[in-house]
């Protein structure tokens, strides 16, 4: 049976946009492929996914890509830190702090806040351990702080770090019928959008009405008109 894989990275929801693929496509399963963000290009350039859900930055050769939305930035820290205290807070504020790198983050540091640690943790969720264990803070995208929730952290905005955006990509030769169906849907278009729908056959399509011609006027002699002739001589 035909189906249509979609690769997401960690943090991605596309649990909506699967919803109504069901409801528009029920006769093609959508099947969701898990997918670390450094390995995303790849499963699609391996035709292992029809489409992924992946984070920016993203090698674009011989793929297209829709950007969806950008994320707001947080910092992952205990819930007694002085940072909890706080509404949002700058780079600056963490210049005390050891700030975890791990090798998997997805932000574009010019260059990195705060102390730097030992050593750099593999996994955003190894990072997050160490958070938890008082090593250091930890700056992601909102998602991922959602991802990988704990009752003892929390997280807030940080108004001057790097943003990641998320984007839906496919392979430039690979924009099939169901790509079309799921960019749709990802794009809010309803059932019935212009593009997608059939075109109505010719004998379906309403004619212009015809404006009804004007009326000539009667030309003398016509049998439309009244003939004249020269007044009769009375005898």
């Amino acid at each position: 049976m035909t189906s249509f894989r979609l690769a997401y990275v960690p943090g991605a929801t596309p649990a909506k946009w699967v919803r109504t693929w069901g409801e528009r496509v029920p006769d093609v399963p959508l099947t969701l492929v898990p997918v670390a963000a450094a390995e995303a290009t790849g499963l699609l350039r391996e035709r292992a996914a029809d489409a992924a859900l992946l984070r920016s930055p993203i090698d674009r050769d011989g793929l297209h890509a829709i950007p969806l939305y950008t994320e707001t930035t947080v910092v992952v820290v205990p819930k007694d830190h002085l940072i909890a205290a706080a509404d949002e807070v700058s780079t600056a504020d963490l210049a005390d702090d050891v700030v975890l790198h791990p090798l998997d983050d997805t932000l574009e540091w010019p260059s990195l806040p705060g102390r730097p640690a030992v050593s750099r943790p593999e996994t955003t969720a190894d990072a997050v351990e160490l958070v938890a264990a008082g090593i250091g803070v930890l700056v992601v995208p909102q998602s991922l702080a959602r991802l990988h929730h704990r009752r003892d952290l929390t997280y807030r905005p940080v108004a001057d770090a790097p943003q990641s955006s998320v984007a839906l990509s496919w392979l430039d030769e690979e924009t099939t019928d169901l790509m079309e169906q799921f960019i749709g849907i990802v794009r809010g278009r309803t059932v019935n959008s212009t593009r997608g729908r059939q075109q109505q056959a010719p004998a379906e399509r309403k004619r212009p009405e015809r404006k009804p011609a004007a009326a000539k006027p009667a030309r003398r002699g016509s049998a439309g008109g009244a003939r004249r002739g020269k007044p009769r001589r009375r005898s």
